[in-house]
């Protein structure tokens, strides 16, 4: 039997992923389909393609064909021995067509399809858009309505730009770069072919007071000098309103105080946490009798910093 390079055909690499296989047909079928190519070739092209498909997607299949070994395209050649009874075929040695092969081997192929560019099922295209969601709405999730518009196959097979709004769900506890999959919000398919999906890429806007990591916060914290060394109960804001925290006496800065619980929700239930980062802040600007009262702390102080320094 001659040979065929099902990556090839769908331009992939031999190492691509499922996800990076149905892309490539989903993209080529588009450009080779019957109903909407101008391709001289369009209809050979388009089942040539639907073939590597049928193969590459299944796993036990793509399993079967990558044993059978690298060779040129149209090169002839003949299976490893005893390779049909590994996969649980018999009598390939008698076929003569690759098709043909995978399609005793695995029940389907491109036999019992329709003919003359007519009745070939197109998947539709999957959409996939950025959705800009703040802080506050991560936390307790957001409706959003998303604006499509993308080529889609009219009742006549041509192409046109159909502009469509889609009401998304973005669940609690989103966070930035997630991807969310809507099935079936994506283009129509043709031909009977199957809705594509829609893709929610989610990014999270910049707050003015917290960072993100993952579904934990982080809130640089001031205090002042005094506070920092004698300890105090500051207030602290959290996205689900404001609560006391104990600095400790001898606190230091870039000092991290956990808040449990108080970050994004998380998918299984509970929250991430918040950590206060401690900023000590001096004063700007001093009234005489504070200016005396450092003057007179610097005198009595045997605390030296750089002591360290040798």
């Amino acid at each position: 039997m001659k040979y065929k390079d099902y990556y090839e055909i769908l331009g992939v690499p031999r190492s691509a992923s499922d996800d990076d296989i149905r892309k490539a047909y989903r993209k080529l079928a588009r450009k080779y389909h019957p109903d909407v190519s101008k391709e001289k070739n369009a209809e050979e092209k388009f089942k040539e393609i639907g073939e590597a498909y049928e193969t590459l997607k299944d796993k036990e299949k793509r399993a079967a064909f990558d044993q059978l070994g690298r060779f040129r395209p149209g090169q002839e050649f003949r299976p490893p021995p005893g390779w049909g009874t590994q996969f649980g075929g018999s009598g390939f040695e008698d076929v003569v067509d690759l098709s043909d092969l995978f399609a005793q081997f695995g029940g389907g192929g491109r036999r019992g399809r329709a003919r003359g560019g007519r009745g070939f099922a197109m998947p539709g295209q999957d959409y996939e858009v950025t959705a800009h969601v703040t802080l506050e709405d991560a936390a307790r999730g957001t409706e959003l309505v998303v604006d499509l518009s993308a080529p889609e196959p009219g009742p006549d097979g041509m192409l046109r730009r159909v502009p469509k709004k889609v009401r998304v769900r973005v669940p609690k506890g989103a966070t930035d770069g997630q991807r969310l999959r809507v099935p079936g919000k994506g283009g129509a398919g043709a031909g009977g072919g199957q809705t594509g999906d829609l893709y929610i890429n989610v990014a999270l806007m910049p707050h003015p007071l917290f960072r993100v990591s993952d579904h934990d916060l982080y809130l640089d914290l001031p205090v002042t000098p005094s506070e920092a060394v004698l300890g105090a109960d500051v207030e602290v804001p959290t996205l689900a309103g404001r609560v006391r925290l104990n600095v400790r006496p001898g606190s230091r800065a870039g000092q991290k105080l956990r808040l449990t619980g108080k970050g994004l929700p998380l998918p299984g239930g509970g929250h991430g946490d918040l950590y206060c980062v401690l900023q000590i802040v001096t004063p700007s600007a001093l009234s005489d009798s504070e200016k005396k009262l450092y003057e007179e702390l610097a005198k009595l102080s045997s605390f030296n910093p750089r002591g360290h320094f040798g």
